[in-house]
């Protein structure tokens, strides 16, 4: 199931006019991260977020532009949390790569850690799923990445807000009347109010900007089917937001999904995201990590970042035993229904126990 090769990591951009409608200064680019087999001998270094003095995040370990691994290999495409990253995640995209996976990570316009956080990035939640597309197609059209990947075994994995990217990339819909109605009624949860990353994004402010013409012509399309050609399985961790998406797209997916949460989460509270979402995909296994919260599932706090960083300060669970559970979960999903001849086990529509 899996190998502890090499891992290389490679970046690229492309361009897309949704990119420029949710950054900040109306840049059209999407920053790609590529992670991948890497051919044998080559030297990894660390990836680490915060003051290269004393990083705050410890992300994993690969070798830049490194020559790919002979062959074609199965395609994870991995979208972030809201205000995250594409670096921030590579503890889990290396470890997929180094299993012999290529992972295609982006930073979202618009609701990244790296740029300012936007109103419109922070509103056009399905264009998170246009730039997992553009992505995988800038990464196929490119010379040295292209002859490396499997469309035939293509999986998407996401975190957080990133785990409602990656359904409606396998075909569930946005209804922004149904999250709407939910955060005005007594079961609101945290993803209702104003995240810490982007505090003036009010509930009221993001309904005020939907009246807005531009927006309101935007949010016409916000329905609109985002499924990517050919995905075939989908893993979220923690997600988020999954109030965002209309019920009856999920009783209707076909796709298996993985769903793994943790029952200390009070950003995503499980009934209403990950426990929500179980119920009504057809086709869903859940998992339940005890004790865990939410930023568990980012990259590994170093001890500048356990003193410094807020989002350190409530592992009550190793990261570490969090993340292993995470890999291994995720390995064994994309193994068994990507497999390795371009054929795929048959669908358990049974949920799996907790």
């Amino acid at each position: 199931m899996a190998h502890a090769g090499a891992v290389g990591e490679t970046h690229r951009v492309a361009h897309t006019p949704s990119a420029a409608i949710r950054d900040a200064r109306q840049s059209d680019a999407l920053r790609i991260t590529v992670w991948y087999p890497a051919a044998a001998g080559v030297t990894e270094t660390p990836l680490q977020i915060g003051p290269p003095d004393h990083p705050l995040f410890d992300a994993g370990h690969a070798a830049a532009d490194a020559p790919f691994a002979p062959g074609r290999h199965p395609v994870i495409l991995l979208s972030h949390g809201f205000g995250g990253s594409a670096r921030m995640m590579a503890w889990f995209g290396t470890a997929l790569a180094r299993a012999g996976d290529v992972v295609i990570a982006v930073d979202h316009p618009g609701t990244n850690g790296r740029d300012p956080m936007t109103m419109a990035g922070g509103l056009l939640i399905w264009d998170r799923a246009v730039d997992l597309r553009a992505a995988l197609d800038a990464s196929a059209a490119d010379g040295q990445i292209g002859p490396h990947l499997d469309r035939q075994r293509l999986g998407v994995a996401g975190f957080s807000l990133g785990g409602l990217a990656a359904l409606v990339s396998a075909g569930a819909r946005v209804d922004l009347d149904h999250i709407i109605a939910f955060c005005h009624s007594r079961a609101a949860d945290a993803t209702c109010a104003p995240q810490s990353e982007a505090p003036e994004l009010t509930l009221a402010a993001r309904e005020q900007a939907l009246k807005t013409p531009q927006m309101a012509a935007l949010a016409t399309h916000a329905g609109d089917d985002y499924a990517i050609p050919g995905v075939r399985a989908v893993f979220v961790m923690a997600p988020g937001g999954i109030e965002a998406l209309a019920p009856p797209s999920l009783r209707t997916l076909d796709t298996p999904v993985a769903i793994l949460l943790g029952d200390g989460d009070p950003i995503a509270p499980p009934a209403s995201n990950g426990r929500l979402a179980a119920t009504l995909l057809p086709h869903a296994a859940l998992t339940v990590l005890h004790g865990v919260g939410h930023y568990d599932f980012l990259a590994d706090c170093t001890a500048a970042g356990l003193q410094q960083q807020p989002l350190c300060q409530h592992l009550r669970v190793p990261q570490q035993r969090t993340h292993a559970a995470a890999i291994a979960a995720a390995q064994a999903f994309f193994a068994s229904h990507l497999g390795t001849d371009g054929t795929a086990d048959a669908v358990d529509d049974a949920h799996a126990p907790e």
